[in-house]
């Protein structure tokens, strides 16, 4: 199982940022799949959720409306399209398996760092 986390950067507050995640090893299209977050000395925790058909989408409370969460299947691709960027939103950002939880709780990628700051 491998995950390969991209497109963190440095954004102003209100700016925007596009997150990838190649996922291998497991079948991918049959996976709910999920975004993590961790902010410096906190807990790693959901930011959001979609099943394998992306017929079902989760989010934690304070992205809803400003994250949107989608899946390529075809290219085993995850994505998390961030708009209206907080500095409350400076984390390492992963992806998983799973909807809710992570299903693959021992496996996780470098992550890819999301830094808001003016």
């Amino acid at each position: 199982v491998q995950f390969v986390e991209s497109g963190g950067g440095s954004v102003q507050p209100g700016g925007s940022l596009r997150l990838s995640c190649t996922a291998s090893g497991f079948p991918f299209s049959r996976r709910a799949m999920s975004w993590f977050r961790q902010a410096p000395g906190k807990e790693r925790d959901l930011v959001a959720s979609i099943s394998s058909s992306s017929g079902t989408i989760h989010y934690k409370d304070s992205v809803e409306s400003r994250f949107t969460i989608s899946r390529d299947n075809g290219i085993n691709t995850l994505y998390l399209q961030m708009n209206s960027v907080k500095p409350e939103d400076t984390a390492v950002y992963y992806c998983n398996a799973g909807y809710g939880e992570p299903y693959f709780g021992t496996s996780w990628g470098q992550g890819t760092q999301v830094t808001v700051s003016s």
